[in-house]
């Protein structure tokens, strides 16, 4: 498991790094179009997202915004024989299930306890962040906003708060839990806005909380942040196809190190 004083001394330099990054970048001259979600979610009326369940395996659960949306189809694979994989589902306009985006922590506090009812979970993989740490606007917190002037969606204070409440509920399951950092965002990223040194400082609450909790934590975060250029869209915090793939195989390592030894 990754130690505190090693996520700290990453963490430190990936704030001074993305704080270079932020400051040289030009700032937009237009307001810019707002940004895509995963190439999955793209997709998703073309997928079956409905898992057919094994009663023999073990069962493990994915939470997580459009970023683990991304990459659970992969995973899906990868464990097949191995694990069901779920994730949170709702119905789309045209009648099909597709995934739902779990959101920030302000949603997650309010649905945590509809997303773990009806099933026993042996692993959660799970993670909150890239939507509390973006802009809102003070008039609708609902809509996103490009304004730096605006309030993020949840204060690192109330991140904590929200986590602190989750992590209780996720807990009392019995599961295995994986806390997966919150990945990069790079300058550019103006519609909804986010700061590139975000991240780094939502990841620090959030892994003082899981060690607190004794909850292992897979370091997406400082995984993409060497490679950004290759594996994430430009000025978008979503990432390509291959992007998405890497980290997968990330979520399988440890995962499977989580699972029960018979089905390993």
């Amino acid at each position: 498991m990754i130690t505190r004083t090693t996520f700290m001394s990453i963490i430190s330099c990936g704030i001074f790094a993305a704080t270079l990054s932020y400051a040289a970048a030009d700032k937009p001259k237009t307001a810019s179009a707002p940004e895509s979600g995963s190439k999955a979610e793209t997709k998703k009326a073309k997928i079956n997202w409905e898992t057919t369940t094994n009663p023999a395996l073990p069962n493990v659960l994915i939470l997580g915004d459009s970023i683990s949306i991304g990459y659970y189809l992969e995973v899906r694979k990868l464990l097949d024989g191995k694990a069901n994989l779920y994730r949170p589902l709702k119905k789309e306009k045209n009648g099909n299930l597709g995934p739902e985006n779990c959101s920030g922590t302000l949603h997650g506090v309010q649905n945590i306890a509809r997303w773990l009812e009806g099933r026993k979970w042996d692993v959660i993989h799970f993670n909150f962040g890239l939507h509390d740490l973006k802009h809102v606007s003070k008039d609708d917190p609902s809509k996103p906003s490009s304004n730096a002037e605006d309030p993020v969606q949840a204060s690192l204070e109330v991140y904590t708060k929200n986590m602190e409440e989750m992590v209780k509920k996720l807990k009392a399951t019995g599961a295995t839990l994986i806390y997966a950092t919150t990945t990069p965002v790079v300058p550019g990223c103006n519609n909804p806005l986010r700061e590139p040194e975000s991240p780094a400082k939502y990841n620090e609450a959030a892994v003082k909380i899981m060690t607190e909790n004794k909850i292992a934590v897979n370091d997406l975060y400082t995984f993409c942040l060497p490679q950004l250029e290759k594996i994430q869209q430009p000025k978008n915090v979503h990432f390509t196809d291959a992007g998405s793939a890497l980290m997968a195989k990330e979520v399988v390592h440890k995962i499977t190190d989580a699972l029960p030894k018979a089905s390993k």
